[in-house]
């Protein structure tokens, strides 16, 4: 018997940004699969079982849903923000990949709201133009590919939304970042730090990047750097959607 598979992102935090869609696969689960505490955001109740894992353990993670899901479960694997975007949805396929016995398996990856989308909306629109988003965790790709893309993305002008800024095991790399934006002479562009966006915690602080400090950024903060014409209106900030 053969059972289902869902990878679903379950929003920046607020319930209310949980879609729909993700509610009722999370309704029809027999099993939820995740980092512990993703699962912790699931309720729950009779005929659920919760499979809490570490960090770093996403193929085994991964494997272990497609292992339940051929099994004849109904499983669903959580990710916060959307699965597609730095989570587990690449994972899955990954260990897919490896697991040719498993291709014909129903799967499913149901969007969620990233945290860049909550964050810009927080601060107002400052991906209202080009934007890309990067990881500046070192632990899966080596600093020098970040330091690049970093580099080559504000040279471009494009606003980027900075994922992972900053943890204990990893406080150099986000002051790197900002000494790398400063030394090319963007001092003067406008940097939004939003944490905890969506929950009692958020808070949401806009200012140049001369004055950013990378004590400002942990783990659940979302940094942007916002282009070049970005402006502020009162609290909030804007890039316009005409290209200079």
């Amino acid at each position: 018997m053969t059972g289902t598979l869902t990878i679903a992102g379950l929003g920046p935090g607020d319930e209310a940004l949980i879609t729909p869609e993700v509610s009722a696969a999370l309704v029809g689960a027999t099993d939820i699969v995740g980092y512990a505490p993703y699962v912790a955001r699931v309720r729950p109740r009779d005929g659920l079982t919760l499979h809490a894992s570490d960090n770093r353990v996403e193929l085994q993670r991964a494997g272990e849903a497609l292992r339940l899901a051929s099994e004849g479960r109904n499983v669903v694997v959580v990710s916060s923000g959307d699965p597609g975007v730095f989570a587990m949805a690449s994972a899955v396929f990954e260990a897919l990949e490896q697991a040719p016995q498993r291709h014909d398996l129903p799967i499913r990856v149901l969007p969620g709201v990233t945290a860049m989308l909550a964050a810009a909306a927080s601060a107002g629109a400052p991906l209202g133009h080009d934007f890309c988003a990067i990881n500046l965790s070192d632990n899966l790709k080596p600093w020098p590919v970040i330091e690049r893309r970093l580099r080559l993305a504000a040279e471009a002008d494009f606003a980027i939304a900075m994922y992972n800024p900053r943890s204990a095991s990893r406080s150099e790399g986000f002051a790197r970042a900002l000494e790398l934006f400063r030394d090319a002479g963007y001092g003067e562009r406008l940097m939004v730090f939003a944490r905890a966006v969506s929950t009692p915690d958020q808070r949401i602080e806009t200012i140049a990047v001369r004055e950013a400090r990378p004590e400002m950024a942990d783990m659940r903060t979302l940094v942007i750097l916002c282009n070049s014409a970005t402006r502020r209106v009162g609290r909030w900030v804007y890039a316009p959607r005409q290209a200079r």
